[in-house]
């Protein structure tokens, strides 16, 4: 019927989720949206590898007037929430991991080879949690070490959170499920004395594939372990428990052979 048809429409939309704001080294930064964070029209996902939304979200293009300010090294905490603060962040059966990645400032949409992953948390084979399990036992909140040897600049924080409850069937295949994306984008300004510039180069659109075995995942088949999309963790950054992450690891350049893109002044909001 078509009362029932709006009432699953409401529940899906309320399982979904989207960023609220930042702490850095546990001080609130207050609320985020539309200020420090590029923040989309509403919580909903996004499936489509191909689409420049797969980045920043809808909105990702639109540079907001305010930074976060963050040392070289300091933890930062991301808060997540579906409808408000402090509700129940996203439906228990969304399971996935949690990635973030950094990118030199830049005004537009992020749809670039420009990202360099710093830190990830997928599924855990021992306690049977994954990323957004603890996401929610935790209030919403994600924490992170921004790495230490991070130059001094302005920067774009993509972190984003891979809901796998439709990742059975792939978003080309049939566009009714598929795995869903929830990145939220933050525009961070770095202090302190790091040198170097995270230059991994990854690009969402084509870096990201349908037959990523970390995007095409059956949940609700037997597993021991999953694989997390994506390059490997910068090698100045700390892995999930604080320790150094290992190799393999992407490269980084130093300052005075790749720039950071900073402006002398926030971008205007749009």
């Amino acid at each position: 019927t078509v009362a029932l048809a709006l009432v699953l429409a409401a529940s899906k939309v309320s399982a979904h989720t989207t960023m609220f704001s930042v702490q850095v080294d546990g001080a609130d930064q207050g609320d985020g949206r539309n200020v420090y964070i590029r923040s989309p029209p509403n919580n909903s996902p996004v499936k489509d590898l191909a689409s420049p939304d797969l980045v920043c979200n809808v909105n990702g293009g639109r540079a907001v007037s305010s930074f976060v300010k963050a040392a070289a090294g300091a933890t930062l905490t991301f808060e997540w929430f579906h409808d408000n603060r402090n509700d129940d962040i996203i439906d228990g059966t969304h399971k996935g991991p949690i990635i973030t990645y950094i990118a030199p400032f830049t005004a537009t949409n992020g749809a670039q080879s420009i990202w360099t992953k710093i830190a990830e948390d997928g599924f855990d084979s021992a306690t049977k949690l994954w990323a957004i399990d603890k996401l929610k036992s935790n209030a919403g909140k994600n924490s992170f070490v921004l790495p230490a040897s991070i130059a001094p600049g302005q920067y774009l924080v993509r972190q984003e959170i891979i809901a796998l409850h439709e990742s059975d069937a792939t978003f080309n295949v049939n566009p009714a499920r598929g795995a869903q994306f929830y990145p939220s984008c933050v525009q961070v300004e770095v202090t302190g004395s790091g040198t170097v510039v995270p230059s991994d180069n990854f690009n969402f659109n084509t870096g990201y594939t349908y037959s990523d075995p970390g995007i095409a995942f059956n949940l609700y088949a037997a597993f021991t372990s999953y694989t997390i999309p994506g390059p490997k963790v910068f090698s100045g950054a700390a892995a999930v428990g604080g320790s150094p992450a290992t190799a393999p690891v992407a490269t980084a350049t130093a300052v005075s052979s790749r720039a950071v893109v900073v402006p002398t002044t926030a971008p205007a909001a749009v």
